[in-house]
């Protein structure tokens, strides 16, 4: 009698979740109980959260849970189909409407994820569509120059153009270099990409220099402001002037998960452009859109923090003051004041034995080990939330300066 194969013995998955094993990568997500905000519960034990990316923690106060519950009695929880089969619900329209006034473009379309903006804006600006009845968008010849730390999303949505041609990279926030790459491209529809806040290192773009190379020589901008939006701006807050001149790019892209706290993400830019993405960039047509108390809540949260700037102004400042005590105990963040407060740990075996330290200590840490990074630039990320107690933040930076001196980083 033979042995039956597993349906995929043929395929690589086994060998994968071996090395794995090996190097005690861990696949398995560890199951969360409750909200996630300062403190987190992962298979029943509770930890100081350094890892969440809704650092302001507004989706637990009363008034915006309290909203989303009446917008869900009113709006129901799904649009029940694409922008396109079933529409959008008011909600979502007001919204939009919301974006278009804090970032000044015309339009604004919204998805369900930062990352389907992404990649449906880049299949609307480079990809051959044509529906019949003279009805077609032919982008085909459009070339994307891309900063070389660009997010996943990007990189991928990107990969089916030829490297060299329809696609060029430049080094990371380097306008010289973004120069180099325009002068030898030719085509008439050109389009760069970069982003405000990188998430890695927290490293804001020189977006004055940036743009006006790209107004210099014809070509479209886009920023992924994901890791910005509502965050930086005023001229009281850092990178002012970053964030002025970004109201000049051509399109500007947002998640919703980070200052806002809640899931979904947005374009905005010229009218024509957005009101073809309805159709051309396939993950508005093709897939539903945010729940509609979602893009309600989305919306209150916006102008909560356009009237309180107290909120994020406080939040900032709380950073600062961590960034001071990193450098006091020996562990200098990166040196771009941004909120993501990024150190050096080096090594990625010595980043592997600090995660696993930390947890037996009863804290969540990122690490951001290859191939998110290079080998052995293993980096700790961290974002304090806004409800994080001193007490925490001060046991936090003794256990590190405990695990900096016994693992030398």
């Amino acid at each position: 009698m033979t042995t039956a194969l597993a349906p995929t013995a043929n395929w690589p998955f086994a060998e994968l979740l071996s090395a794995a094993e090996s190097v005690n990568a861990k696949v398995d997500p560890p199951v969360v109980d409750g909200a996630v905000g300062p403190t987190i519960v992962q298979n029943g034990r509770e930890l100081v959260n350094f890892a969440s990316i809704n650092f302001l923690n507004l989706h637990q106060r009363p008034d915006v849970l309290e909203h989303f519950v009446s917008a869900s009695r009113e709006h129901g929880l799904t649009t029940g189909g694409s922008r396109m089969t079933q529409g959008i619900s008011r909600p979502h329209l007001e919204m939009e409407q919301e974006i278009c006034r804090v970032t000044g473009k015309e339009r604004a379309i919204s998805f369900a994820t930062g990352l389907l903006a992404n990649f449906g804006f880049l299949n609307a600006m480079t990809k051959y569509i044509d529906w019949g009845a003279g009805m077609k968008c032919d982008n085909s010849d459009a070339v994307v120059i891309m900063d070389r730390h660009s997010h996943w999303s990007l990189l991928k949505a990107a990969e089916h153009l030829e490297h060299g041609k329809r696609l060029h990279t430049f080094r990371h926030n380097s306008p010289e270099d973004l120069e180099k790459v325009l002068k030898r491209v030719s085509s008439p529809k050109v389009v760069v990409v970069i982003e405000s806040v990188y998430s890695a290192d927290g490293s804001i773009a020189p977006m004055n220099e940036l743009i006006d190379i790209c107004e210099k020589y014809g070509a479209l901008s886009f920023v992924d402001d994901a890791n910005g939006f509502m965050l930086y701006g005023p001229e009281n807050r850092p990178f002012a002037e970053e964030f002025a001149a970004m109201r000049r790019a051509t399109f500007v892209m947002m998640s919703f998960s980070k200052a806002i706290g809640i899931e979904g993400g947005a374009i905005a830019g010229p009218a024509d452009a957005i009101n073809a993405f309805e159709i051309t960039s396939g993950t508005s047509m093709f897939t539903a859109a945010m729940q509609p108390p979602t893009a309600a809540t989305v919306g209150l949260l916006i102008r909560t923090l356009d009237s309180d700037p107290s909120i994020v102004d406080n939040y900032l400042a709380r950073v600062e003051r961590f960034r001071a005590r990193l450098t006091e105990i020996g562990a200098p963040p990166f040196e771009t004041p941004s909120y993501i407060t990024s150190v050096l740990i080096g090594k990625d075996e010595t980043a592997d034995l600090v995660k696993d330290a930390f947890i037996e200590k009863g804290f969540l840490i990122p690490m951001f080990m290859f191939p998110a990074v290079k080998r052995n630039q293993a980096v700790m990320r961290l974002i304090i939330n806004n409800d994080h107690t001193e007490e925490q933040l001060e046991y936090f930076l003794s256990t590190l300066a405990e695990l900096k001196a016994k693992h030398d980083f």
